[in-house]
């Protein structure tokens, strides 16, 4: 029997409330609607550190962070493990990748030639990294530039569109579209998008008391934007008769505070930072309108994908296969999401300097190197406006949410340092924002 074709489609910075099924009543999302409600949802799926490279590390090796050495925005991914493209292509997948890779060090307009730094990939349009998304570079198989035509998201989905076309086949083929918006620059989207949300009307979460306005009207145009793309590749896999073979996904590497909290982008414990979307159609393998309530995280992603196709997952992997939970079978259901900030980088961050915490399907808990931080009960406050650590009748909660952090983090032989120690540890170079530098 042939193996599913995969098509997993993951935008940059898009967290889950700012959709229509995520309980937005503002953005058009109608295509993740209704993907939603005719597919799976994973209501908990979390960025485990909440920034581009390395949750994309993180995804494509199923290991952590400390693992994996990528903690960092423009450290290069070693070629030296098995990642889902090079499973995939060892399981008989022709594999492509399109969009934002962000994997391939700290030049971030550098062409990444056809070998092992492609990650197992054998089609490829990419860009290391741009967020000009009316001018987007992108290579090949050749060094030679080139630039995607017009908003990049629709030029990438075009191709990906072309890709899908030309693999109606007996061979699976698996497709990783990886689109930079709604990232920052939040005004970079086409006009008619931006007609859609006037600034003065947008509506901003009750925990953002300061919102900039012209911010989030860009942040939804994106994201209808890209509903839109999602919706064209859905026809697209309809029109050639390969949706009830393919496993289908939109998710997001991390999400955008956008003010919520008082701070902005990402790498931050609350949920518009750590709580994606995550819609899925699964063929043959899961019922319409199923809700996973469990936490999955980065790292379960790439051994889910392989256990929903039925390739063997690798020994190297730490992640788990929840593709049990998604198709409604038994399952010892994850406890927590672990979630961290290992060395947090650049001026957008304000936060402490390290963090480390959990994720439940109801708690968030989260200590700093200084003690306990943050606690939050997100079934009666999901806004995540009252911190109750310290407070009188949650001290018993505290111990247990701490008691869980400790375990996990000693099942990852994470003895949370300084940021400074894993610098040291992974002789890393960083300027006086902790950032790696960089060239565009």
């Amino acid at each position: 029997m042939k193996r599913p074709n995969i098509v997993f489609i993951f935008s940059d910075q898009h967290r889950l409330r700012s959709t229509g099924f995520g309980g937005s009543r503002q953005i058009q999302t109608p295509n993740m609607d209704r993907i939603a409600h005719e597919g799976v949802i994973c209501n908990n799926m979390i960025s485990n550190i909440p920034v581009c490279t390395p949750w994309r590390a993180a995804f494509l090796t199923g290991q952590y962070p400390l693992t994996t050495g990528i903690f960092l925005n423009d450290q290069q991914l070693p070629a030296d493990r098995p990642t889902l493209g090079t499973v995939l292509s060892d399981a008989g997948y022709d594999t492509a990748y399109i969009g934002k890779w962000h994997l391939d060090g700290n030049q971030r307009s550098a062409f990444t030639p056809p070998g092992p730094r492609r990650q197992g990939f054998r089609f490829w349009a990419v860009g290391n990294c741009t967020h000009n998304y009316s001018r987007s570079l992108y290579y090949r198989d050749s060094p030679d530039r080139l630039y995607w035509s017009g908003y990049d998201a629709e030029a990438q989905t075009d191709l990906a569109i072309d890709y899908i076309r030309s693999h109606v086949q007996d061979k699976p083929f698996a497709l990783i579209l990886s689109w930079g918006p709604p990232h920052n620059p939040y005004r970079d989207v086409p006009q008619r998008y931006l007609d859609m949300y006037p600034p003065e009307g947008v509506e901003a979460p009750p925990n953002c008391s300061d919102p900039e306005r012209e911010d989030l009207a860009g942040y939804y145009a994106h994201t209808t934007a890209l509903d839109d793309q999602l919706g064209r590749i859905h026809a697209a896999l309809e029109d050639t008769g390969q949706i009830d073979n393919t496993i289908f996904v939109y998710t997001s590497d991390h999400g955008d505070m956008l003010g919520s909290q008082g701070v902005q982008r990402k790498q931050h414990p609350w949920d518009e930072s750590i709580r994606v979307p995550f819609v899925m159609k699964c063929p043959d393998q899961a019922r319409a309108g199923h809700r996973v309530t469990s936490p999955i995280n980065v790292v379960d992603l790439m051994p889910t994908l392989l256990g929903l196709a039925g390739v063997p997952v690798p020994d190297t992997v730490e992640g788990r296969d929840c593709s049990p939970a998604i198709r409604g079978e038994p399952f010892t259901s994850n406890e927590a999401a672990l979630i961290m900030a290992i060395a947090p980088f650049s001026g957008e961050y304000s936060g402490p300097s390290a963090w480390r915490g959990v994720r439940t399907e109801r708690y968030t808990y989260a200590r700093n190197l200084d003690g306990p931080w943050l606690l939050y009960d997100n079934a009666t406050d999901p806004d995540q406006l009252d911190n109750l650590i310290g407070k009188p009748g949650y001290a018993a909660l505290q111990s247990e949410l701490d008691a869980l952090l400790n375990r996990l983090l000693a099942e990852r032989g994470d003895e949370f340092l300084p940021p400074q120690d894993y610098h040291k540890r992974f002789n890393l170079t960083v300027d006086a924002k902790g950032c790696i530098s960089y060239t565009n």
